[in-house]
Formats: structure tokens, sequence, C-alpha cells
């Protein structure tokens, strides 16, 4: 059954986009009716009140690339727990990936998880429809049917696959631009990476793991720029990794190209040293790039030239990873760990501020998938879709204690200074201090 709005909700102590001093925010209907320091003067007897004693309030994140694994591997994820690890690392609404068994490239599929997430009720869960026919990329989808479906699909995309054939992804570009939706490209020529596993450079070459070039990504990123312009379509890259993709964006933005990016937590943190282990945890698609890739990644985030972070939170079940790094499947966890990556490499460093992280976790987001009731700003009047940050609360990566069914992080025992101490869904608190609130 959904779940229904709290009758009233006071935010004690809290700092919005954590400028000024604490005020207090009432919620009440689902909606933000007062924010200031006599804000709970008009809350009725009834109002549920919480001291957040100073902490950050953000707009609810939104997670533009999520794997729920639903239907089909229900016993790595499945929506109702990935819905809890999204709540608890803040998010409101994500986007769940097509690549799913069977996968979701009918108005069938794609309705059944939108009502599974309306019942869950921890977060807006979008499904993602493919592009193409088994995500096989030789036959479009029944894009309008999906789009005109419950869920009201709005985001396109073969994740996991890229829709190679230029002839089929001009087509997409096309129709997509006549429905208003938007196609999410997987940029990856697979006549570059056939057997590869890691990227292409000294560390796989002495590590004995086949590379993967960058130009894999890059050539796929500047053709679909080009077939954007002529298609007066959107195109959005997903996971963008290399250096050279982040000259190609800023390149296509320059001609006046309707393109955006992503980004996730682990390209931004993490670089091809660690996988010196050969560590399975650590094989994920596109692989970790170089150290200087990483550095051209956070800087074109700050700059705007990447739009937004979406975590590719890819669940596996132990016996995936803990095995051959070339037999590993490729994927991390990202949903609870994301916020505290960006602020730790990001918000704690001076190169942005909370409003600026708001900006790439949920406005932009939001923004690119066209949703009208998130990345709202903090005001009277808008839905109270809302995330608590502590920035001062130290806490360790422990994979075994994440929502998630499976455990497989590249960041266990790692030590991060801010958490998300709360999330607010449509007015309810959906998390507190770690826990979820059924």
């Amino acid at each position: 059954m959904t779940h229904t709005e709290a009758p009233g909700l006071l935010l004690r102590n809290v700092r919005p986009y954590g400028e000024g001093d604490p005020v207090d925010v009432l919620i009440r209907d689902g909606l933000i009716a007062a924010i200031g320091a006599d804000a709970g003067a008009a809350a009725p007897t009834d109002t549920e009140v919480h001291d957040l004693g100073g902490s950050v309030l953000l707009p609810g994140f939104v997670d533009l690339h999520t794997h729920l694994r639903e239907p089909g591997r229900e016993d790595t994820e499945t929506i109702a727990s990935g819905s809890a690890a999204a709540a608890l690392g803040g998010y409101t609404a994500v986007f769940a990936m097509a690549n799913t068994q069977p996968p979701q490239d009918n108005q069938t599929v794609t309705d059944s998880v939108w009502r599974i997430g309306q019942e869950v009720g921890l977060c807006a869960v979008h499904p993602v429809g493919a592009v193409t026919v088994g995500l096989k990329g030789e036959q479009l989808t029944e894009m309008g049917q999906m789009a005109a479906g419950a869920a009201g699909v709005r985001v396109f995309s073969d994740d996991g696959m890229c829709v190679y054939d230029p002839l089929i992804m001009r087509r997409a570009l096309e129709y997509s631009a006549g429905l208003g939706v938007l196609i999410a490209q997987h940029a990856e020529e697979p006549r570059l990476t056939k057997g590869a596993v890691a990227h292409e450079g000294p560390t796989a070459a002495r590590l004995g793991l086949t590379g993967w070039p960058r130009s894999a990504e890059e050539s796929i990123v500047a053709r679909d720029a080009i077939l954007a312009r002529d298609a007066g379509a959107r195109v959005h890259i997903c996971h963008a990794s290399t250096t050279g993709t982040v000259e190609l964006l800023k390149w296509a933005k320059d001609q006046g190209i309707s393109i955006s990016a992503e980004v996730t937590p682990h390209h931004l943190l993490l670089d091809d040293s660690k996988l010196e282990t050969y560590d399975g945890v650590y094989r994920v698609n596109p692989p970790l790039r170089e150290a200087k890739d990483a550095r051209a990644l956070r800087a074109a985030l700050v700059s705007g030239v990447i739009d937004c972070v979406a975590t590719d939170h890819a669940p596996h079940a132990a016996q995936e990873k803990c095995c051959e790094f070339a037999a590993a499947r490729p994927g991390m966890l990202g949903l609870e760990t994301a916020l505290p990556i960006v602020a730790a490499l990001l918000v704690e460093t001076g190169d942005m501020t909370w409003r600026d992280l708001a900006r790439v976790m949920s406005v932009r987001p939001a923004e690119i998938a066209g949703l009208t009731d998130q990345g709202r700003p903090i005001e009277v009047g808008e839905p109270a879709n809302l995330a608590v940050v502590d920035p001062d609360s130290s806490w360790t990566v422990i994979g075994d204690e994440l929502a998630s069914l499976s455990a497989n992080t590249p960041y266990e025992g790692m030590t991060f200074s801010a958490r998300v101490v709360g999330t607010i869904y449509r007015g309810r608190v959906t998390t507190r201090n770690g826990e979820v609130i059924a």
C-alpha cells in the first residue's frame, strides 16, 4: 500500500544549504509551510518534532543511474532494499536501469517496477526504459508506450550495453525528440573493448590485464554529440570517465549541442592503482582510470562541464566478486556512500559549497530527467523532499552493514566525515540516524 504524507513535521535547528544560522522548517501536507526562527509557532500540537542540532538541510538527492536488479536478480537487490539504501543515502528519487531479467523494454515491466516502488514508498522509483528490444541494439522499443504508461518513463538507456549502431542511435534520438524524453548512452565502442577488464595503461600492462582504451568511450561520446545535434535531440552520457570525454563535452556544449553528462563517485575518488590487489571489487564498467582522469572529472564537475553525480549503484553477489579479477562482474555499491565521497572531495576542500553540491546531486539531475517535484529550492510552498546532512559525523564504511542485499563496496574500511542523518520524502521521515523508518 502506498504511504501517505505525515500530517505535520517540524525540523528544528537546521541550516538550509549550510548557510547562515540554524532555523526551523515546518512541513505540512507534504510541502514546506514555514521557514524561520518562529516557524514552529503555527505548528499543530500533533506535529512530529526533530531537533537536528545545526545540521545541513539540502534538497533530496536524485540518482539518474541505479541498478535495483528487480525483476530477475532479487538475490542481489530488490526495489525494497535498493529504496532503503537510497533513502539512507539521502535520495528521494532514483532511476532504475533497464538491464533487469527480463529487461525493462516494454510497458508491462516498466509499469510493474513503478508500482512496486510506489508501494515501498521510501523514494520515487522511476524505471528507465530500454532503447532497444532485449538491449541487443537491433530494434527500437516502443518508447511511446512506456512514456504513456503508468510509469511515465522519461529516460531510456541500454546501460550495460552501448547503442553502438549509429543508425539505430540516430533513430532513437529522432524519436526521443518527438516524445520529449531523454536517451542516456553507455558510451563504449564494443569492438575496442573485447575482453577488456581494466584501463589501458601502465598498470594493466604490468598486471597482465587486458586494456580498455579511453578511445572506446570518447569515440561514442563524439559520435553521439554529432547525432544529437543533427536530430535536434538531447543526449545524456552515462558515467563519464576520461579526460578526453571532458574535453569533448566542453566542445559539444560550446557548439550549443543539447548534451549532459554524469560522473560516479568511484571515478571521482578511485583510480587504477587499486587494481594492484587483483580484488574483483574494483572491477567496474567503465574501468577505474588514471589519477589524472579523476582530477579532470572533479574539475569538470565543479565547472559544470559535467552536470551531475550519479551512483551507478550495482549490487553483485559475493561469488560474482570473490573470484579471478577478469571473471568478476563489473559494478560497485554507491547509494549510501555518494554524499560522503562528494563532500570529502569537493566541499571539505573548499572547491564546492553545500549549495553547489545540491546542484550536482539534486537540482541538475532533476532538471535533466524532467522531474518537477524534485531538486526544488528549500522555500515555502515547495515539495518537502529533503536530505539532512551532518558534516561532522565520522563513520567507517562496512559493506555488511549497508542496506543493500549485496556488500560489494570498494570503500570497505574507509572513514568519511559527512553523513546523511535523515531523509524526508513527500513530507514524511523515511530515515533517521542510519535507520529506515517503516
